[in-house]
């Protein structure tokens, strides 16, 4: 799949996700990557929001994975109410479900990261595993791994 094709998806599905959680905060790729270059003014937990086979592939530095099915997200994370919180998943729907549930549950300052961790890797912005720098990317699945540049896509 091309880039224009990849970008057309991408504007579906970040479509279909703000109409699905309206009340969702979300973040670009764009103003996140800023916001955490410029650390003195932003200093949010970040949150995976992927299994735990897709974070041991990559993930963004610092990221906290979540397992979103095995407790309730507030014990989970034991964070003040108002700690600034960004959540990704593969392209934002995983994350906008628990956004919404953490907002839910009291959260004030919780972010949805828009089109996720496939559009924050086809934008070249840096991954991590175990510690290091890398390029690949976990696909999900066979479907939605075409929404990843093939050089990233762990097969």
């Amino acid at each position: 799949m091309g880039w224009i094709g990849r970008s057309l998806i991408f504007d579906l599905l970040k479509r279909f996700i703000r109409r699905r959680f309206p009340r969702v905060p979300r973040l670009t790729t764009t103003e996140l990557a800023q916001k955490l270059e410029d650390s003195k003014e932003f200093h949010p937990l970040v949150l995976d929001a992927r299994s735990e086979e897709e974070y041991a592939v990559s993930h963004l530095i610092d990221a906290r994975r979540i397992d979103i099915n095995s407790v309730t997200l507030k014990q989970a994370l034991k964070e003040p109410t108002n700690q600034a919180i960004v959540v990704y998943c593969s392209v934002g729907y995983r994350s906008a479900k628990v956004v919404h549930q953490l907002q839910q549950a009291g959260f004030n300052q919780i972010f949805n990261l828009e089109g996720g961790l496939f559009q924050w890797a086809n934008e070249q912005r840096s991954l991590f595993h175990a510690g290091q720098p890398t390029q690949r990317v976990h696909p999900y699945n066979a479907v939605w791994g075409l929404l990843i540049e093939r050089r990233d896509r762990a097969d």
